[in-house]
């Protein structure tokens, strides 16, 4: 089933190194815990108020406990009670990005979203825990954004070193083109995130991601995997994805299958609408509607059908064994999606966490 673009997660240290634990907040899934995991940090709890992510959090990560909780109601005193049997105390997290995020629609009143504040918690339990290392992902839009700012000022009051960046995850495994935001924080000295680890010739493609999973009907499922299951197309949906091409667009169809709204000048300027991923080159960001056809360029390169929930979540790095509803359970597909696209890929945080085990080690 699919590439194996990732490597089981190794829970354990290094035996001749310091023994390191984290904690995660906003875990979501799992993807951060996982990939931390990955690169040998014992990850011992996931905080996330969604209780929906407590299965697949707990089934695909080991001894980690999900506590379904607002950050806003976590201790310092609690989370250092969790970390106090090891020698580097890791603090990690990706607050909800929807207040930055460039598709929101009220932009010029993102600090009334409910989930602005949330960065500042982090913060406020960065300053009542003070872990040795802190990374934390988010949008790249965050970083123009005074709650950003203010997080940086206070790990730097607090003593860290802190370096951020906008990456590419293509560059650390991640089969698809996705750019985020990403701070790593030291309390002991400088340090950075490891250099890319695929080069743009070396990029994860679709093919080598997805190419051997079962073929797969619009509105069809695998016997094997309740996960490979694609969305029904409507007769027009199916006739609009006959008509195209990888990376082509919408003006490749026949002028009668054409939306009402590109022929306006408005909907001209959104041409990825309706498209097919190409088999040799990476996949598009992989948001938490790519399960919809219509929604971005996520029809299969060559089965007439948008991406299945498993491609999806493999194109996000997840291992193809990835456990995400308990057996027999009735699959909502907006709540699985919901739960992957919102994911950090656990390749882009198996990078850091090798990046934090590199600066013990300096």
């Amino acid at each position: 089933m699919g590439a194996d673009i990732n490597t089981k997660a190794n829970i354990s240290a290094t035996n001749d190194g310091p023994s390191i634990g984290a904690v995660d907040l906003f875990c979501g899934i799992g993807g951060l815990t996982y990939g931390l995991r990955t690169s040998g940090i014992d990850v011992v709890a996931g905080y996330d108020l969604d209780s929906s992510c407590e299965y697949a959090y707990e089934a695909n990560n080991g001894e980690g406990t999900f506590i379904c909780k607002n950050v806003s109601e976590v201790t310092g005193d609690e989370i250092n009670g969790r970390l106090k049997d090891f020698d580097i105390k890791v603090l990690v997290g990706c607050a909800p990005c929807q207040p930055f995020s460039t598709h929101r629609k009220d932009k010029k009143h993102r600090e009334r979203h409910k989930d602005w504040g949330l960065l500042a918690q982090f913060g406020r339990l960065a300053e009542e825990v003070m872990p040795d290392y802190i990374s934390m992902e988010n949008v790249p839009e965050l970083v123009k954004e005074s709650i950003f700012t203010d997080f940086v000022a206070t790990l730097k009051r607090l003593g860290y070193s802190v370096t951020y960046n906008v990456v590419k995850a293509e560059e650390y495994g991640v089969p698809q083109r996705r750019r985020r935001l990403l701070l790593l924080a030291s309390k002991e000295g400088a340090i950075s995130l490891i250099g890319p680890t695929n080069d743009e010739e070396d990029a994860v493609t679709v093919r080598q991601a997805i190419g051997e999973l079962p073929p797969v009907k619009a509105g069809g499922v695998c016997q094997g995997d309740p996960l490979q299951t694609a969305s029904i197309l409507t007769d027009i949906n199916l006739k609009r994805i006959r008509a195209s091409k990888p990376n082509g667009t919408w003006r490749d169809w026949p002028e009668e299958l054409r939306l009402d709204c590109h022929k306006k000048d408005s909907g001209k300027t959104y041409p990825s609408v309706y498209g097919r991923m190409a088999w040799d080159e990476t996949a598009p960001t992989i948001t938490t509607q790519f399960y919809c056809y219509g929604t971005g360029r996520f029809g299969h390169p060559q089965q007439d059908r948008a991406l299945t929930l498993r491609e999806g979540a493999i194109l996000q790095s997840f291992p193809a064994d990835y456990k995400f509803i308990q057996d027999g359970e009735k699959i909502s597909r907006k709540a699985v999606a919901r739960h992957i696209g919102n994911a950090v890929p656990p390749k882009l945080g198996e990078a850091v966490g090798r990046s934090i085990i590199a600066a013990c080690a300096q």
